[in-house]
């Protein structure tokens, strides 16, 4: 889909653009008869602007025609500065063509006089003239909108000062016509003076878009992007600051570089989660090409247990139940590290004293450290033994679980209770149902006492799990 759509882009756009060169070509040929049969430097000056527009509007379509081919190897960010640097030659085009009409403009005024035979076939050829640079303008504004192409903005630019220009001819022509007729000889500077305002017309479009095609190919920041797409991320969840955003515009694309701190506890698939949630966010605001580089950061106000989680994760060991106790100006932590199941006794101890170490240094060594070491669980046991034994033991223990009920208010029922033996281990789980507002360390509490009471009335079981679930979800 995506695809097709770029297709039918470049089609629109091309089409637009040849568009645009036959209506230029159409163009010179009218105004360069009328120069002929008028001697006006106004309707010359507008016969070269659009002589320059047809060269424009040719320096364009090539322009598009290269731009939207597909990054490769050595253009990895495809080819849309080609639309900038065409953009920059028009703006050099419309500086000489300028200075040529104010040279000439000022010979006539001081220097020589040259007759003009304004006529009304002049006035209404320049009439059609300004008809077809309307249509065209539009038609280019539209197509240049639509698919934020520089190019055909900067031609449907250069349309849109022909129409202001063919005015200020067509006026000039006009005045020079009432001079004749009422014998104003002084209005025969008219027509210099209106190539004069065509060509302070072309000055200052060539310099509004001179400064924005050479920012372009500066690689410029569009004027308030970088703050807004800054802000708009800042206030995404998991973003703890925006480092930097920088932003860069080829053609009617733009590349945006983003630097976000998260905190340093997310995981890989947390990261890259909001990495994609952050690119489509940027893309709601810019279409453009996004990349994210996440830097980890302590969260402001960090508790001390994501603090030791995110220390053993930089060391890449896995830990649980971390517990503290605070006693006589001490604190004492506990916490299981999880290792390798090949790894002696030495090497799991070597990790566990690293891990010590890391977190002494996170409160200048006011801190003592126990460290439970346990193998981390890889291995996919196989149940050995007889079916019917087991299934009688998991209906004992159901009807000994929902018994405690009467000793545990939080309790409401017991069930799905499944034994297994696994290599001469007998393993017990099941659900249990308790009251939904219960705090979860409450119910861990309930599920800690529970467990302990099955292994004691049945000495057999090596291990119980027991997964709490509210009331509704039973």
């Amino acid at each position: 889909m995506e695809a097709f759509a770029q297709i039918e882009e470049g089609r629109e756009k091309k089409r637009a653009a040849l568009l645009s060169v036959g209506s230029a070509v159409l163009l010179v040929s009218l105004k360069t008869f009328l120069v002929v049969r008028t001697g006006s430097l106004g309707v010359l000056s507008e016969a070269l602007h659009s002589s320059l527009d047809l060269i424009a509007a040719i320096i364009t379509f090539l322009s598009i025609r290269m731009s939207d081919q597909p990054a490769d190897e050595r253009h990895p960010y495809g080819h849309g500065k080609f639309e900038n640097f065409s953009a920059f030659v028009e703006t050099g085009l419309l500086a000489l063509t300028a200075l040529y009409i104010i040279y000439e403009a000022f010979g006539r005024l001081f220097f020589r006089s040259v007759h003009i035979q304004p006529s009304v076939m002049a006035i209404l050829v320049l009439l059609a003239a300004l008809s077809i640079d309307l249509t065209r303008a539009q038609a280019l504004r539209h197509v240049a909108r639509k698919y934020s192409s520089e190019a055909l903005e900067a031609d449907a630019l250069h349309f849109s000062t022909d129409v202001w220009s063919t005015i200020v001819v067509i006026t000039g022509i006009g005045l020079v016509w009432t001079g004749e007729t009422w014998n104003l000889p002084w209005l025969i500077y008219a027509d210099a003076l209106a190539a004069l305002a065509v060509a302070a017309v072309i000055l200052w479009v060539g310099s509004q878009l001179g400064r924005r095609t050479l920012d372009a190919l500066l690689d410029a920041a569009p004027e308030g992007l970088q703050q807004e797409i800054a802000r708009a991320v800042a206030r995404m969840d998991g973003v703890l600051d925006v480092d930097r955003v920088r932003v860069r515009r080829a053609g009617n694309r733009h590349f945006v570089d983003a630097t976000v701190s998260v905190a340093r506890t997310a995981s890989l698939a947390q990261v890259h989660a909001l990495s994609d949630a952050i690119e489509k966010r940027i893309g709601e605001i810019v279409p453009s090409d996004v990349m994210v580089h996440a830097e980890p950061r302590a969260p402001q106000g960090e508790h001390l247990f994501e603090a030791i989680r995110a220390a053993a994760q930089r060391m890449g060991l896995a830990i649980h139940d971390v517990h503290a106790l605070q006693q006589d100006g001490r604190l004492f932590i506990e916490l299981h590290l999880e290792v390798e199941e090949n790894l002696s006794l030495r090497e799991a101890h070597r990790q566990a004293s690293e891990l010590e170490d890391k977190i002494r240094e996170l409160r200048d060594g006011a801190i003592d450290v126990n460290i439970h070491i346990e193998p981390l669980g890889r291995h996919i046991a196989t149940p050995d033994a007889g079916i019917d034994e087991m299934k009688q033991l998991s209906s004992a223990i159901e009807e000994f679980l929902n018994h405690l009920r009467m000793e545990f208010d939080e309790l409401l029922n017991c069930h799905d209770v499944r034994v297994r033996q696994v290599e001469h281990h007998i393993l017990v789980s099941c659900h249990c149902t308790m009251k939904s507002e219960l705090p979860i360390t409450q119910v861990h509490d309930v599920t800690a006492a529970l467990e302990d009471r099955v292994k004691e009335k049945f000495q057999q079981i090596y291990r119980v799990t027991i997964h709490p679930e509210p009331f509704e979800e039973q």
